[in-house]
């Protein structure tokens, strides 16, 4: 597949995009709707889940009795309040699975009632050297070390009270993106809005190119993946592949392609399917894309909830880079081509469901 078919200013600038709008899971009804206008502006059919869920289609002119599906998850992670302190400052929770350590010096956004959004930090107990001298070192990470100064004259319960803030509301996570000219993208929450973008990408190129389907591809774009429900409920039912689009994570001791795109051959649910996953690598060799093999041994995605969930599926995982993932992350814009290339290409292809019958 060329690569000459994929929009990369577009991925480029729709990615920014979404990491202008928070979403932490609990809270994707803006991101959901603002993807569903770039579905619309491409002139692809969608419709939400009773949940607030995406499925998009793109139609092949042949009929056929099945279909394939692409997904890739909306929401990210983010922050409870938990509990409101005398000192007039947040205790939190995390929403989602990552370290608070990533978490201290966060700026955020509190969610509070009435549509009203105050902006705060998240500190540790002690965040003052000039005050705890080496206790600021010695005190541990974790949640419970952690609460949110608010940038408001917050100094009491009775202060939070007033601002109409309360235990279970939501805090969202600045994303502080940089995108930088040799193609390096630093920011919180490229899991998985980079992995949005380059789905949608490889929608534009199919659009714009008249890309011939052999089957339908839907493309499922999920909003409690950070929480392990992802695709469990968003399938269609004559769907006979799943291919998830999520980060790889780079590390020593991993084998994850930094700008090109990583082939999953195993999570922490098991190994991906073989037939399918192989049927990838062949795509990458024949169409030039830089790729590579890893395995996960601490990490699950869209695709485990859907078998889970008791979908008969061909499932296979496909990632785009990530450094510090759940942390401090980083990609690379190639990497995110890569990734959208493959995915043109394998709508393009026969599935391997009728590879298999024609042998």
């Amino acid at each position: 597949m060329p690569d000459t078919l994929i929009d990369q200013e577009y991925m480029l600038g729709l990615l920014k995009d979404l990491l202008r709008i928070p979403s932490p899971s609990g809270m994707t009804d803006r991101i959901v709707e603002h993807i569903c206008l770039e579905l619309g502006k491409l002139g692809i059919p969608f419709e939400l889940t009773r949940r607030g869920a995406i499925r998009a289609t793109l139609f092949s002119k042949t009929e056929n009795h099945t279909s394939r599906a692409v997904v890739a998850h909306v929401d990210t992670l983010g922050v409870m309040v938990r509990e409101l302190k005398e000192n007039g400052r947040l205790g939190i929770v995390a929403i989602g699975h990552w370290n608070a350590r990533f978490a201290e010096g966060a700026r955020v956004t509190v969610f509070a009632s009435g549509g009203r959004k105050y902006r705060g930090t998240i500190l540790p107990l002690k965040a003052s050297g000039h005050v705890y001298n080496e206790e600021v070192d010695n005190q541990p990470s974790n949640w419970d070390n952690l609460e949110i100064r608010l940038n408001e004259r917050c100094h009491s319960l009775k202060d939070l009270f007033q601002l109409q803030i309360h235990v279970g509301d939501t805090v969202a996570v600045d994303p502080q993106p940089e995108f930088a000219e040799n193609g390096f993208i630093n920011a919180r929450h490229l899991d998985d809005k980079a992995g949005v973008a380059a789905v949608m990408a490889a929608a534009k190129a199919v659009v714009d190119h008249n890309v011939p389907l052999p089957i339908n591809c839907h493309l499922l774009f999920t909003i409690s993946e950070e929480v392990g429900v992802g695709a469990s409920h968003i399938m269609h039912r004559d769907s006979s592949e799943l291919l998830s689009v999520d980060n790889g994570a780079i590390a020593p001791g991993q084998n994850t392609c930094e700008y090109g795109v990583t082939i999953a051959m195993q999570d922490s649910s098991g190994p991906f399917d073989w037939h399918l996953t192989r049927r990838l690598i062949e795509l990458c060799r024949e169409s030039g894309i830089e790729y590579s093999r890893d395995l996960f041994r601490y990490y699950r995605s869209d695709a485990a909830a859907a078998l889970e969930a008791g979908n008969d599926l061909r499932v296979a995982l496909i990632c785009f880079a990530l450094d510090a993932s759940h942390g401090w992350e980083r990609s690379h814009a190639d990497s995110l081509h890569s990734v959208a290339r493959l995915l043109t290409a394998y709508m393009a292809t026969t599935p391997v469901t009728f590879l298999l019958n024609e042998q």
